[in-house]
C-alpha cells in the first residue's frame, strides 16, 4: 500500500494547496485511478446521463439528507456526491431524475471501499481527498465544504479539477454514483430500484441474494 505524504494546505495559495495534492498523491494511484474510469467511458457515450453530470448544475437537490447520520468524512463525500449528481423534478414527474442521495450513492461507496478484496491505496485516495478539498474551501472562502452554499461548492470543485489528482479524485466519485446507480440493491445503491426505473433497465435474473454477494462468491 503506497503512503500518502502529509503536507499542510495551511497558509498555501490555492495554486499551492492543488500542487501539494498532486505532489501527494502517489503517481501510480493516479494513473490507476485513470485507467478504472477509462473502462467506463462506453457508459458517458451510450446514455444521456453525460448532461446531468456538469458540474454547472443549475437544479439544487431536494431530496432528504442521508448524510444526517453520517460522520467525516463520509458526510462531506456525501454532499459532493449530491453537488455532482442532484435531483431533477420530483421522481414522480416525467422527465425527472434521482440524485446521488436517492440511489444511496454514499451507502454503496463506503460498502464497496471496505469488502475483504477492496484496495486500500483507493479508498485512502477518496478519503484523503476530502482533507485537500477542505483546505481549498478554507482558502477561498473561509468555511469547509459542508458549510458552503451551491455557488460557493460549485467554485471550489472547478478549482480542485485544475488539479490532476482533484480531477482524478472527482472521476471516481461519478464513477462510484453510476455504479451505485445500476447495482442491484444488494449492495446498498439504487434504493427502491430508483435508478432502473429511471433507466427503464430491467435487471438479470436470478438477482444475487444477501449471502451471495460477489466477494463472498470469489472467497469462498
Amino acid at each position: 500500500m503506497k503512503k500518502f505524504k502529509n503536507k499542510r494546505s495551511l497558509a498555501l495559495s490555492t495554486k499551492e494547496i492543488l500542487q501539494a495534492w498532486n505532489e501527494d498523491i502517489p503517481q501510480d494511484i493516479i494513473l490507476k485511478q485513470k485507467k478504472r474510469s477509462s473502462r467506463r467511458d462506453f457508459f458517458f457515450q451510450s446514455t444521456a446521463l453525460a448532461g446531468s453530470l456538469a458540474l454547472s448544475q443549475t437544479v439544487l437537490s431536494k431530496s432528504k439528507k442521508n448524510g444526517s447520520n453520517l460522520k467525516q468524512p463520509w458526510l462531506t463525500i456525501s454532499e459532493v456526491q449530491n453537488h455532482l449528481f442532484p435531483r431533477v423534478g420530483h421522481l414522480t414527474e416525467k422527465g425527472s431524475s434521482p440524485s446521488a442521495n436517492d440511489i444511496n450513492a454514499i451507502g454503496y461507496l463506503q460498502l464497496i471501499l471496505n469488502t475483504p478484496d477492496a484496495d486500500p491505496d483507493e479508498r485512502e485516495f477518496v478519503i484523503k481527498g476530502t482533507t485537500w478539498l477542505d483546505g481549498m474551501a478554507n482558502n477561498m472562502i473561509g468555511k469547509p465544504f459542508i458549510k458552503l452554499n451551491k455557488d460557493e461548492r460549485e467554485r471550489v470543485l472547478r478549482k480542485i479539477s485544475e488539479s490532476e489528482s482533484g480531477e482524478s479524485w472527482l472521476s471516481t466519485l461519478l464513477r462510484y454514483i453510476f455504479e451505485a446507480l445500476l447495482t442491484d440493491p444488494v449492495y446498498r445503491g439504487n434504493t427502491n430500484q430508483v435508478g432502473w426505473q429511471w433507466l427503464e433497465h430491467q435487471p438479470g435474473f436470478p438477482r444475487p441474494s444477501a449471502n451471495k454477494k460477489y466477494w463472498l462468491l470469489r472467497n469462498g
